[in-house]
């Protein structure tokens, strides 16, 4: 079963099959498939007039590059307007004040794999 170009794995429920696609969690999943009026079953069990009902109820949200482009012209007008958020993600530092003394290494780009990689060595006197 393929939804916007993207197939769907065949061997979960269908609930979970769908949050695959950007922009669809759990609750939207559950909230599409009670609107198509498709019980719980296998992805490769749907029929496919269920599937054209999943399509039809999913085209009421904004998932996959829609949202994406969405998203990305948010952030982009953070950082025309100069924003503190904008100046944020410019400088690929965390938006949400959380502290980065000793957190946000992945977002910072010092990501360690082990303990010990990627320190400086402290000079010995």
């Amino acid at each position: 079963m393929r939804i916007l170009g993207i197939p769907l794995p065949d061997e979960k429920r269908i609930d979970i099959a769908l949050t695959t696609l950007y922009g669809v969690g759990r609750s939207r999943a559950l909230a599409i498939m009670k609107e198509a009026k498709v019980a719980l079953k296998k992805a490769k069990e749907v029929t496919a007039d269920e599937e054209n009902a999943i399509k039809k109820a999913m085209e009421t949200f904004k998932i996959e590059g829609d949202l994406k482009r969405q998203v990305a012209a948010n952030i982009k007008r953070l950082k025309d307007i100069k924003a503190y958020r904008g100046t944020r993600h410019a400088k690929n530092l965390p938006v949400n004040g959380q502290r980065t003394k000793t957190n946000s290494r992945t977002r910072r780009g010092n990501a360690r794999k082990t303990m010990g990689t990627g320190r400086k060595v402290a000079d010995k006197k």
